[in-house]
């Protein structure tokens, strides 16, 4: 019988072969997913390679250590541009696009992540804590990034194409988010398999005939009612695998605060809040990776005004 919603959707679920050579992650991730469509208004495109991406993040951040995170980062040249996720050990998850009402202009188009996404680049960071502006880093994230080609615009494809390139590591990665005919996400979730040195190659070879055989999307098994322990099933069978007790309960995580949101307003200078205070009406700010709102009186930018000006005397 398939595990409670509540209890699914709040934990990713870790597992080992028995032999100690696959090592296995796998998630509801339907209601982050859903968290992020409701604060940024994604359209379907954006929902879609948004919401795969966080769960690549989540099922990547799963294997870190206490305290770290992963970024990833895609780049292409298609009309969807860039899409952006990070998630952390404890389970923290948040992902942004900033074109998310982009819509192809053919409707044969409406699904096609891979050709809005268009050709580009895949960067991944791990051990960094979540960065302000993760777009103005310079080359993206840094010195510590892992940067290949993407293969196909689709994230898992993509992600499996890093983990072999970057780490050697031949992997297993089932990402998916089912939209209804609304557009809104139903389901989404994800299954990823690592294989790690020394594996038999019996192993691998029953490992990938199991994934042919699993022809049902991973999003849509979860809309019917599957677990992440039914979602592993469908690439496991014949291999034996032991349950990692693993209490991370991930959730949508954003870092900004009306603080922050005040800070980044000082750096117009006493020019820029002049004019907000001129406006004579509230200001509103969007938190650009999150999409959350944040509304500041004109007591608030006049208090601002003044302190850059007391600053600036010094």
């Amino acid at each position: 019988m398939a595990a409670s919603p509540s209890s699914t959707q709040n934990s990713v679920y870790r597992f080992v072969s028995n032999d100690l050579t696959l090592r296995i992650a796998a998630v509801d991730a339907t209601e982050v997913v859903r968290q992020m469509q409701a604060l940024q208004k994604t359209l379907p495109l954006a929902t879609l390679g948004v919401g795969r991406a966080m769960v690549g993040a989540i099922l990547l951040a799963a294997q870190l250590k206490e305290g770290q995170e992963v970024g990833l980062l895609f780049r292409g040249n298609g009309p969807l541009g860039t899409i952006y996720a990070e998630a952390s050990s404890d389970g923290a998850v948040r992902g942004y696009c900033p074109e998310p009402l982009y819509q192809a202009p053919n409707a044969a188009d409406a699904m096609n992540l891979g050709q809005a996404m268009g050709h580009g680049t895949l960067s991944v960071v791990r051990h960094q804590p979540f960065q302000r502006q993760p777009f103005h880093a310079r080359g993206g994230f840094g010195a510590h990034a892992g940067t290949v080609a993407m293969v196909s615009g689709e994230v898992g494809d993509d992600i499996a194409h890093y983990l072999h390139q970057s780490h050697q590591i031949r992997s297993v990665v089932s990402l998916g988010v089912y939209l209804d005919v609304f557009g809104q996400a139903r389901a989404a979730g994800g299954v990823m398999i690592e294989v790690m040195p020394g594996v038999e190659e019996e192993v691998v070879d029953l490992l990938q005939k199991n994934a042919a055989q699993a022809t049902t999307p991973v999003s849509k098994r979860l809309l019917e009612g599957a677990s992440p322990e039914d979602l592993i099933a469908d690439y496991l069978r014949g291999i034996p695998v032991t349950r990692i007790p693993h209490q991370a309960q991930i959730r949508y995580h954003c870092p900004c605060t009306l603080d922050r949101v005040k800070r980044a307003l000082t750096t117009l200078g006493t020019g820029g809040l002049a004019e907000m205070v001129e406006e004579n009406h509230a200001a509103q700010i969007t938190c650009q990776v999150c999409g959350r709102q944040y509304q500041l009186e004109i007591s608030e930018l006049t208090a601002l005004l003044q302190e850059v000006r007391r600053n600036s005397l010094h």
